[in-house]
């Protein structure tokens, strides 16, 4: 597959993307906070490895991987990595709808961009969402904690609590992965990460193309509960869940099934 590696300037960031072409529909996969293109491979949250004859941008969010940012929070809130998306398919895929797919935060970022621009997507595969309206307040609580954690002890500490939380079941035999981020960012993507939430109720039911929702089970971050709320709002979603890393495994067909789709 014809790959290129660019960088790509956004307000206060420059951005590490990579397009592989072969053609065909354009898809665009983001990743979760403090991971990246690299480490999603790795979490085997890479579904665009399944795929075959399509474009295929991927890139790290600011402050993320190879991708540079600031210190500051609120430029890791959704409605800005929205804002980001949608300058990088205006660059890459002009006047082309496209699919979009990514866990976690990246999810958040879809769906915000989904909703500014109606238009701009085909369909939608959205990987374990995270929490959000009523659970989300709790968890930006721990996000706040978390920064303190890294400014006070620093950012070995918070990697080593993750890394004793227990596991999804479905994530077990992923190997042990560090945050791609730089220390000094750390702090700030976790506070811009409590300043999020997914877009109102209201407006993730005016998201009207084909959407598949998968999510996975006893995961407090990436709760189900979102994920079946998701599935409920929005008119052409389906809902999938997975309790094992077998079920996790099929997750690329179920990419390479939405892209094909007429």
């Amino acid at each position: 597959m014809p790959t290129s590696v660019a960088t790509f300037a956004v307000p206060g960031a420059e951005l590490d993307v990579e397009l592989s072409d072969e053609g065909g529909r354009p898809v665009v996969q983001l990743h979760g906070l403090t991971s990246s293109r690299h480490r999603d491979r790795l979490l085997d949250l890479d579904l665009g490895r399944g795929l075959s004859g399509t474009r295929l941008l991927r890139y790290d969010a600011r402050g993320h991987g190879r991708s540079t940012g600031r210190p500051v929070p609120e430029d890791y809130r959704w409605s800005v990595l929205a804002d980001d998306l949608l300058r990088l398919l205006d660059a890459y895929f002009p006047g082309e709808r496209v699919h979009g797919v990514g866990p976690s935060m990246g999810t958040g970022t879809l769906l915000h961009a989904a909703v500014r621009d109606p238009g701009r997507f085909s369909g939608l595969t959205l990987l374990v969402p995270p929490t959000a309206w009523e659970t989300r307040v709790a968890k930006a609580d721990d996000y706040r904690r978390a920064a303190q954690v890294v400014e006070e002890h620093g950012a070995a500490v918070f990697v080593e609590a993750g890394r004793l939380a227990p596991r999804p079941p479905a994530t077990l035999g992923a190997p042990e992965t560090v945050p791609d981020v730089r220390d000094e960012l750390l702090p700030a993507l976790l506070r811009g990460a409590a300043l999020c939430d997914l877009p109102s109720r209201e407006q993730v039911a005016t998201i009207a193309v084909p959407t598949t929702v998968l999510a996975w089970t006893d995961d407090p971050a990436h709760p189900v509960s979102t994920a079946e709320a998701l599935a409920a709002l929005m008119p052409h979603a389906t809902l999938g869940v997975a309790s094992t890393p077998a079920e996790v495994h099929r997750w690329p067909a179920a990419l390479r099934e939405d892209v094909a789709r007429p």
